[in-house]
């Protein structure tokens, strides 16, 4: 399976709930060749919508940059320059800066002005995907055989995953998740085991009889505090 998870949360306490997961980092803080999930990430020649006769005129480095730069505010209209940031810093544009926002222009010439809905639809999802399918296949092939073989934790800092709900910014990492279950929809349905857990063998000497081995039951072990907190150090950050 695939979950979703902020990526402020401890790793212990996500080990914790996904026990067999494989925990990757898919935010603006991640590392290659998981950060090129983010939207902030420089993919460059990211067609701008809307495509007119399916020839593009117009180009960003991020996704990020398309959203924010196509904003339009009380007190300022769209923002080209934020197509063109590479370094991933910059490129929000804020409603304490900028006043009230009004909408999202449809395209760096159009004169329509989209609801929040209709350019979450019309911009950034159909965005998002374009970059899916012409820059992360070769990633998106390296998650579906990681998830192939134990569960997938994705981190962002976002955990919205229903692209209708407008309450709350979407997770790209969702967005990931729909695209594989979508293209791969045998991944939902995997499930594995939970993992073995070594039993601990503790060795008493006695001055009268040879050495006896005794085996601590898992109750016990989980009684132990200090065992508890050595098993757990592996993943601890």
């Amino acid at each position: 399976m695939i979950y979703i998870e902020n990526k402020k949360t401890k790793e212990a306490t996500i080990l914790r709930k996904y026990p067999n997961a494989q925990i990757l980092d898919v935010s603006s803080k991640g590392k290659q060749p998981w950060v090129k999930f983010s939207p902030f990430y420089p993919h460059s020649n990211i067609p701008i919508p809307p495509y007119q006769n399916d020839s593009p005129k117009y180009f960003s480095q991020t996704v990020e940059g398309i959203w924010q730069g196509l904003k339009v505010f009380e007190n300022e209209n769209i923002d080209c320059s934020k197509f063109e940031i590479k370094n991933m810093e910059g490129i929000k544009r804020t409603v304490r800066k900028f006043g009230k926002p009004l909408g999202h222009r449809y395209g760096v010439e159009g004169k329509e002005l989209l609801d929040y809905p209709t350019a979450r639809k019309e911009i950034y999802l159909r965005t998002y995907a374009w970059v899916l399918d012409n820059f992360l296949q070769k990633e998106i092939l390296l998650l579906k055989a990681q998830a192939e073989k134990q569960d997938l934790v994705l981190l962002d800092y976002n955990t919205n995953e229903d692209i209708a709900d407008y309450k709350k910014p979407l997770s790209h990492a969702g967005l990931v998740k729909r695209y594989l279950l979508k293209k791969y929809p045998e991944l939902a349905t995997l499930t594995f085991p939970p993992p073995v857990e070594k039993e601990k063998i503790v060795t008493k000497k006695s001055k009268s009889s040879p050495t006896i081995t005794k085996r601590k039951s898992k109750k016990k072990i989980a009684k132990n505090k200090h065992i508890d907190e050595k098993q757990k150090t592996l993943f601890d950050t």
